[in-house]
């Protein structure tokens, strides 16, 4: 008898045994500490600006002269940096990284249990755990984890997302009590992801619009629990509508204010030239984003292959399975048109190393289709374990059987090694940008700190969000700066530098280099610091150091 994706274990669930959840949590568990002890060991924990952001927008939300809710910001969404709050407070962890580990590695480990639970729907246990080994072991994966990037933690949404979805299918035949409650879990979850990443909101719809359309199919959508879950999955975008009006005076600010991505986009675009490949052709923004997918699960040159065998699993899956069923794993595929938009039309670029312009940009985007390339690889895994089965005589079936599948689960070793021995593109993105910081975090915070040696609690005027490791690295909190974030405390310092500042550090063209121009008296030149590619910037000292 061969073993198929089981109509009625999708419906009734699957019995995992306890045995085979700690196999799974500790297997991942391990895999998940040896990444974080090789990027601690390369000082690899804040390569990414983008991670030493969140880590900075976590810390101000209590250190900083206007302690508030609105130092969350605007245009990233809140529910990371709410996440990062309770480490950041270690001082050390946030300088050195380390308060991004614990939410991003438990979101790692909660995606893995998640992909396990959702491939044992349809897969028995071998192919299951190639699904899960492909999707742990990926570099690209293994590294986010350990920073404080948000990829992670919305891959443990999505997966969870999914798996709750077919669940709650499986349920509505059997036990309606039940199903009422997955829906609250799915509502829950659903509001998670929608204070992430903005994906989670075309996720959050397309999934509640699904769950309608299926009640009222069934005459039940007049279910309370329906209604009251559908007001808390309205209410969050609601929510992030009203912040912005409140904290920043209008309600898309996040939208069109000075650092979204419309506004990057067009400070950094040269005039009369397209701001990027893909811009306002879908085709080449989906050949992109699926190029980013290929580059961040497989091996250079396993790219289009991966992609064949995922195909040819989601094909059989598709003719072997209940279909209404499989379908809701459908939404793993999401990020594919999501992202096809957002380069064309959402002033979302992605750059590639292997097609023009020949850089490194954004290529972290490709791993949210990496749970469904997993599932693709375990059906496709299922696929060839059966054939082996149909053409070989019963009695050495197993053993041909369990040969195939070591013969899988080496490719599947093999792949992730070619990765390393390549460096994956996410890691050598995020070493590309910590290379252009590097230098200023290397020479300005020693400055200070002699200065600051000679005047104790002296305040710098900065913007911190240029480079926030040069404040951490100083070893001074975020409330001895008058930075961005500290509104009027921080306007008036621009009107009268000397006056409220000890000492001012100033990169070229930022508001801070405008107002020293503007209202020079007072300040003297300490230092200068420039390194290629980057504005210079200059060290300020007050005639008033006790400011």
């Amino acid at each position: 008898m061969t073993e198929r994706p089981n109509a009625r274990a999708a419906a009734s669930g699957v019995v995992i045994s306890k045995m085979e959840w700690l196999a799974v949590l500790v297997s991942c568990a391990a895999a998940s500490l040896v990444a974080i002890l090789w990027s601690w060991h390369n000082g690899a924990l804040l390569n990414y600006g983008d991670a030493v952001a969140h880590l900075h927008i976590a810390r101000r939300v209590f250190d900083s002269h206007l302690p508030r809710f609105s130092q969350l910001g605007s245009v990233w969404l809140p529910l990371p940096h709410i996440l990062f709050i309770p480490f950041v407070q270690v001082y050390s962890w946030w300088a050195n990284g380390l308060a991004g580990v614990f939410p991003s590695a438990f979101a790692y480990l909660a995606a893995c249990a998640g992909i396990y639970r959702l491939a044992r729907r349809w897969l028995p246990p071998t192919a299951a755990a190639l699904t899960l080994t492909f999707f742990a072991i990926n570099p690209s994966l293994l590294y986010l984890q350990t920073t404080a990037m948000t990829e992670p933690l919305f891959l443990s949404e999505i997966i969870w997302i999914t798996v709750l979805l077919v669940e709650w299918r499986g349920s509505l035949d059997i036990n309606p009590n039940h199903s009422h409650r997955l829906l609250w879990l799915i509502a829950l979850v659903l509001v998670a992801a929608v204070f992430t990443r903005y994906d989670g909101w075309i996720i959050a719809a397309i999934s509640w619009i699904v769950i309608g359309i299926t009640l009222a199919r069934r005459g039940q959508l007049r279910s309370r629990a329906f209604w009251l879950a559908s007001i808390l999955v309205i209410a969050a975008p609601t929510f992030w509508f009203i912040y912005n009006q409140a904290a920043f005076g209008d309600w898309l600010f996040f939208m069109r204010g000075p650092y979204s991505a419309k506004a990057i986009e067009i400070r950094t675009s040269a005039p009369g030239f397209p701001p990027h490949p893909g811009w306002h052709n879908p085709w080449v923004s989906f050949l992109f984003y699926m190029k980013a997918a290929e580059l961040d699960a497989a091996a250079l040159a396993w790219g289009n292959t991966l992609l064949a065998l995922c195909l040819l699993g989601a094909a059989w899956a598709w003719l072997t399975a209940r279909r209404h069923r499989i379908a809701w794993a459908l939404l793993l595929a999401l990020p594919v048109p999501f992202y096809a938009y957002s380069v064309a039309y959402g002033s979302v670029p992605i750059f590639l190393p292997v097609w023009w312009p020949h850089s490194f940009y954004n290529l972290r985007y490709g791993i949210e289709l990496l749970p469904a390339l997993a599932l693709g690889i375990g059906f496709a895994a299922q696929f060839v374990l059966d054939a082996v089965r149909q053409f070989k005589p019963h009695r050495s079936q197993a053993r041909w059987a369990q040969s195939a599948a070591a013969v899988l689960f080496v490719l599947i070793g093999l792949n992730a090694f070619a990765m390393l021995r390549e460096d994956p593109p996410v890691y050598v993105e995020g070493t590309r940008i910590i290379a252009a910081h590097r230098p200023y975090e290397i020479a300005i915070p020693p400055v200070l700190r002699a200065l600051l040696a000679q005047h104790p609690g002296g305040v710098i005027l900065m913007i911190t969000s240029t480079d926030p490791e040069i404040v951490a690295l100083t070893g001074i909190p975020l409330r001895q700066t008058i930075n961005e974030s500290d509104l009027g405390i921080y306007t008036s310092a621009l009107a009268a530098p000397a006056a409220h500042a000890a000492f001012v550090l100033a990169f070229d063209g930022d508001d801070v280099d405008r107002a020293v121009h503007d209202h020079p008296a007072g300040l003297t030149v300490y230092r200068r610091f420039s390194t290629p590619g980057q504005p210079a910037v200059t060290l300020y000292v007050s005639d008033t150091p006790g400011a």
